[in-house]
């Protein structure tokens, strides 16, 4: 692998698994999963994950190459280990794709607020114009 293929693997594994924590966030109502809920639920199952290690994945600082790793975070987090680790014939799995529209419809109702909040006098007409912005950008993606 070269050095660009590997820095695009560990991106795409970062963003895969910063979806699997949104998934669980919107699952649990707001709680993200600790590393160290994380790590205790692989060292049962005997595999070891540092908290750098961890940080790494999670950041795409660095791909690792540990397909044990990979098997106990999938079950972790409920999903097929081919959808972890990117393969092209992976489906996204049915419990990401039905959260997806959740996270994304609260993301944009933090912005919508943050906006309504931080722009104070603005003219409802104007928020009007914003939400809608929002969420047609949500559409698109």
């Amino acid at each position: 692998m070269t050095e660009d293929e590997n820095k695009a693997a560990a991106q795409d594994l970062a963003k895969r698994l910063r979806l699997l924590l949104d998934v669980a966030i919107a699952e649990s109502e707001g709680s993200e999963p600790t590393y160290s809920q994380i790590a205790a639920y692989l060292g049962q199952r005997g595999i070891s994950l540092s908290r750098s290690r961890w940080t790494y994945m999670v950041n795409g600082h660095r791909y690792v190459q540990d397909f044990a790793v990979f098997e106990g975070l999938a079950a972790f987090f409920d999903v097929d280990v081919a959808f972890l680790v990117g393969k092209d014939s992976a489906a996204i799995p049915a419990k990401v794709s039905a959260q997806l529209d959740l996270v994304r419809a609260m993301r944009a109702a933090k912005v919508k607020s943050y906006a309504a909040r931080t722009l104070g006098d603005i003219s409802p007409k104007a928020l009007q114009a914003i939400s809608r912005f929002l969420d047609e950008e949500m559409t698109r993606t």
